[in-house]
């Protein structure tokens, strides 16, 4: 009988420590999923808003066609990722994230590079991101996206503008106004 009651309260002790282990662990993981989404720039925090389907026309010099643009997060909300032409041979991801404490972007692009781009500035509309020469490209020699300014409208407008490199030169600036899709 004594026996029974050892296993028994020997039981109950090991189960209770370890209920308070797995709860001690999930609220140091929310407090950790806290602490990240603290840690991020408020330029990705208000890039994290886009989350979801966008569309909009956009010409690319061939005539206006149909743009949908998804954005999800990643990473645990680390990083934002940004995908167009999803299912095409011009599909685009363009993922961003904080460097250094700061907004940062890499664009994996159809031209076959991956053109990187650093905060420039922000304000309550826009963010500005300019060309990061650490990314390995020679902007001389290969075309490439150079910058990127995006525009807050409101809470479901956008307007990206462009800066593209081509031969050497720059090309005239491209805005393509984007809608969020209402689910």
């Amino acid at each position: 009988m004594k026996s029974n009651i050892a296993v028994i309260g020997t039981s109950l002790l090991l189960a209770s420590s370890l209920w308070l282990s797995a709860a001690e662990k999930s609220a140091s993981q929310a407090s950790q999923k806290e602490g990240n989404a603290k840690q991020c720039s408020p330029e990705l925090e208000r890039m994290k808003s886009l989350v979801g389907t966008w569309t909009g026309k956009t010409d690319m010099g061939e005539g206006p066609v149909e743009v949908n643009l998804q954005y999800r997060l990643l990473a645990g909300g680390s990083v934002l990722e940004e995908r167009i032409f999803a299912g095409t041979p011009h599909e685009m991801v363009t993922m961003y994230y904080d460097q250094n404490g700061k907004l940062a972007m890499t664009h994996y692009c159809m031209l076959g590079n991956r053109p990187g781009m650093l905060l420039k500035s922000s304000d309550a509309k826009t963010i500005k991101l300019d060309f990061d020469p650490a990314c390995g490209i020679d902007p001389q020699r290969e075309d490439h996206m150079h910058g990127i300014t995006i525009t807050f409208e409101d809470a479901d407008t956008i307007t990206t503008t462009c800066r593209a490199i081509k031969d050497g030169k720059d090309m005239p600036d491209h805005a393509t106004t984007l809608k969020r899709v209402k689910s």
